[in-house]
């Protein structure tokens, strides 16, 4: 039946990509290139509602097969629906950033709380709760997934590659450590980004936009959470699994802050960026953040998972990622 049902989301995200790329297409919903722009020919955008709507509507059935709690429901139906209306209401109307931050920190908020608050972490053996400090903590680090997953969604497929291979990398995180009930939810997000991906995979025939893109990093963001509530030890694996996209993406805003930028000003110095420019093409960058995830950040994060240290394998997962946006200039390289 579980297999049956992600088919189904697979199937509906895939025809509602299609169908919002004939309304893009209609209403001249169209991504137009620019200096800063990684592609050349108008695209159609705002694709990534699909992924929105396959989530939103399939969770209901989760928690009706008791595969979700109540309260985790309203933290992912409330948070998301919020990211994902205001990225909407941006891809159609440009809104100030400020608007846009003081929503993003509300669905944050909205979902930390409804998530319980921080959850305990692991470190050397020992768990420690932060209390509110961390909360709060929580709240910043749900921004911030949100808004880098927003700046890593600059070439073709990158984004929905993404959310397919960590979706289905967590699943088998809970596989592996005896949480069997929770291996849905973090497919069902796998699933629908497949359908999205089958149209925006290189060469893109429609954006995720903002809508998609927030909306998958304020989710995942939440997944990590959930899966520290389920067992302190796994966020640690999900940041693992989430480290190509974070490394990048902080790297580049740290450098950029250093040198007085805005950081919300259109740039092409994200690594990714730089190195597709490199290799003349999206494909070969975006195949190899998938093979990076699956063959380097899987395994660790699976180590961690099964009883390692995860402030270990953050260390072993990131400082390759981080001499690999060093090697593109991260930051720098415009």
């Amino acid at each position: 039946m579980a297999l049956g049902f992600l088919l189904l989301v697979f199937l509906a995200s895939l025809l509602m990509t299609w169908l919002l790329r004939r309304y893009a297409l209609l209403r001249n919903v169209l991504d137009i290139p620019n200096q800063r722009s990684s592609h050349t020919l108008p695209t159609p955008r705002g694709g990534g509602l699909a992924i929105v709507l396959g989530v939103s509507l399939a969770l209901p059935g989760l928690f009706l097969w008791e595969d979700l709690a109540a309260q985790h429901l309203w933290a992912l139906w409330g948070a998301g629906g919020l990211v994902a209306l205001v990225g909407f209401i941006d891809d159609h109307r440009p809104l100030a950033a400020r608007w846009r931050l003081v929503a993003h920190f509300a669905a944050a908020i909205w979902g930390v709380v409804w998530l319980g608050g921080a959850p305990d972490l692991e470190i050397f053996g020992g768990r420690v709760n932060l209390g509110w400090v961390g909360a709060a903590l929580a709240v910043f680090y749900l921004v911030w997934m949100l808004n880098l997953y927003n700046f890593m969604d600059g070439i073709d497929g990158i984004a929905g590659v993404e959310a397919v291979t960590v979706g289905l990398a967590g699943a088998l995180l809970y596989a592996l450590s005896g949480h069997l009930d929770a291996m849905l939810l973090p497919a069902l997000l796998a699933a629908a980004s497949a359908g999205f991906l089958f149209w925006n995979f290189p060469p893109a025939r429609i954006f995720m936009g903002d809508a998609g893109s927030g909306y998958l990093g304020l989710i995942l963001g939440l997944l990590s959470l959930q899966a520290a509530w389920v067992e302190p030890r796994l966020f640690w694996a999900w940041l693992i699994l989430l480290g190509v996209f974070i490394v990048d993406a902080t790297l580049t805003l740290g450098r950029r802050l250093c040198r007085g930028e805005k950081v919300y000003q259109a740039h092409r110095s994200h690594a990714y960026q730089v190195a597709s420019r490199h290799y003349g093409r999206h494909l070969p960058v975006t195949v190899a953040i998938a093979l990076i995830n699956l063959f380097w950040l899987l395994p660790i994060a699976c180590w961690v998972a099964l009883g390692g240290e995860g402030l270990v394998g953050i260390l072993l997962a990131y400082v390759p990622l981080v001499g690999l946006a060093v090697r593109f200039k991260a930051g720098i390289a415009d």
